[in-house]
């Protein structure tokens, strides 16, 4: 993979860049808040929802657990219905196969489906250096395509731009009438696509799931796009990472009440597709579907048995919703593909922790993201995990840790030496006295601890210490 386009190691420079645009933390703070309160009323109109998470996490240990018997299975029911299978190790290699189908079908222009996987493999620059033209069809990718930009949310990739934004990539890329009007906007995007719809030799996609039991690519969306990119051009490619399988046809009722009420509290998307080989006699679809197994890296994480539950996610985007980190730094910030708590995990294990080491950081462990995870994963606990290996990938002289391992070194002593411990606390209860406000501290004049209150408020210390409680309970 070419990792020049990846700057994770400078999150701290993007975060500082969104906290310093006001009207782009708002359209963050708004959108998260918005789709984590959608969550929130459609789980609670779910009976037992969460026994169908417990489930859905067994089922994806089950297939992570036997993934190459999973593979084989799924592969060889895709080829039984007519489609062709192709094993990618690498992005590179992915991109390459996408080409050669491409030429081979005499397709110059390809439309594309919302597709993570593609983004992460960038199978648009690919295409376009062999000649091809890629073209996004999901509203919130194609915003994004003619700004240059990358997704900045797993769901929502254009989660950032508000309206004036969309309207003037519309004036000054298709030559669009300006308008902020929301159906406006969606008529002139429409118009635009439906061309490229019709002069497409190819359709590409990714998948939301892949069930080896039948050998069925599964989507879901609520546009209707990718119906459009896997039926009407001549030939579908179908971009699949081998961690999408689920054994059988009938587990997927439990993932699909699940992926929709996570991701954007939808009971069900409005449109779920089942593709399972080319069309047949009297069907419409492609002549040709070609499914591309992607590693590029999952292998890797699967060999760790601690990491391989980060295999596990369902791309709901649910964590970057609750995550306060997330919120406030946003998706950009991430420097890759994938953002928020889930992107802290992926990054590191796809590209290597030296190309992200300070990822796993970017996290205050609330722990918010392992409660709304329809699959579970202890997300806080594999980014300790992760920090750990960070720090063995640390520059053996790094001066700008240096105030940072001071504190940590002195919190540490303080620790070992009770009495001190408790003098120092009293002292700083008293000391707050003047900064305290409403059980928040709005600004600390001394540096370190200066730089958290530039973003964020800072806890008060409690009235009284729990050790202080913890006497008068015991003597009740």
């Amino acid at each position: 993979m070419d990792d020049t386009g990846i700057h994770s190691n400078e999150i701290h420079v993007g975060a500082s860049r969104t906290l310093g645009n006001a009207r782009l933390l708002e359209a963050y703070r708004a959108s998260t808040l918005r789709l984590y309160t959608h969550r929130l009323q459609a789980i609670s109109e779910v009976p037992g929802f969460e026994r169908l998470c417990d489930r859905a996490r067994e089922v994806k240990r089950e297939v992570i657990e036997h993934l190459d018997s999973y593979l084989a299975q799924f592969a060889d029911n895709v080829e039984r219905h007519g489609g062709k299978v192709h094993w990618a190790s690498t992005a590179e290699e992915v991109c390459r196969i996408v080409v050669d189908i491409a030429h081979h079908s005499g397709a110059r222009e390809v439309v594309k489906a919302k597709s993570m996987l593609g983004e992460e493999v960038e199978v648009n620059h690919a295409l376009a250096a062999a000649g091809i033209r890629a073209m996004e069809t999901d509203l919130g990718e194609f915003i994004i395509q003619l700004a240059g930009e990358r997704p900045a949310h797993i769901v929502a990739p254009a989660i950032h731009k508000t309206r004036e934004d969309v309207s003037e990539l519309f004036v000054t890329h298709i030559q669009a009438e300006r308008t902020v009007v929301p159906e406006q906007l969606t008529a002139i995007a429409r118009r635009a696509l439906r061309e490229m719809f019709q002069k497409a030799g190819m359709g590409m996609s990714g998948a939301n799931f892949a069930v080896a039991e039948t050998g069925t690519v599964v989507l879901v969306e609520n546009e209707g796009n990718i119906r459009m990119c896997t039926t009407v051009p001549r030939v579908h490619v179908a971009l699949v990472g081998i961690e999408k399988l689920i054994p059988r046809l009938a587990d997927l009722g439990v993932f699909l009440r699940l992926l929709g009420r996570s991701s954007t509290g939808q009971k069900l998307t409005t449109y779920t597709s089942f593709l399972t080989g080319p069309r047949r006699p009297g069907e419409d679809g492609p002549e040709e579907m070609h499914v591309i197994m992607v590693d590029n890296g999952r292998t890797a994480a699967l060999a760790d048995p601690k990491m391989r539950e980060m295999l596990y996610c369902i791309r709901c985007g649910a964590c970057l919703n609750t995550c306060p980190v997330y919120r406030k730094i946003g998706g950009h910030a991430y420097g890759w593909v994938y953002s928020g708590p889930i992107g802290a995990l992926v990054t590191p294990e796809l590209v290597g922790i030296g190309q992200a080491r300070e990822l796993p950081f970017a996290s205050s462990l609330c722990g918010a993201c392992r409660e709304v995870c329809p699959v579970r994963i202890n997300i806080p606990d594999l980014l300790l995990h992760l920090r750990s290996q960070a720090q063995e990938h640390a520059p053996k002289r790094q001066e700008s840790l240096l105030p940072e391992r001071l504190m940590f070194r002195l919190w540490a002593w303080g620790m070992r030496h009770p009495l001190l411990y408790a003098l120092g606390t009293r002292l700083a209860r008293w000391g707050q006295v003047l900064l305290a406000r409403r059980g928040w501290i709005r600004k600390i004049p001394l540096f370190p601890a200066s730089q958290w209150t530039k973003g964020r408020d800072f806890p008060a210390l409690a009235p009284k210490a729990f050790r202080d409680r913890w006497k008068q309970l015991r003597g009740e």
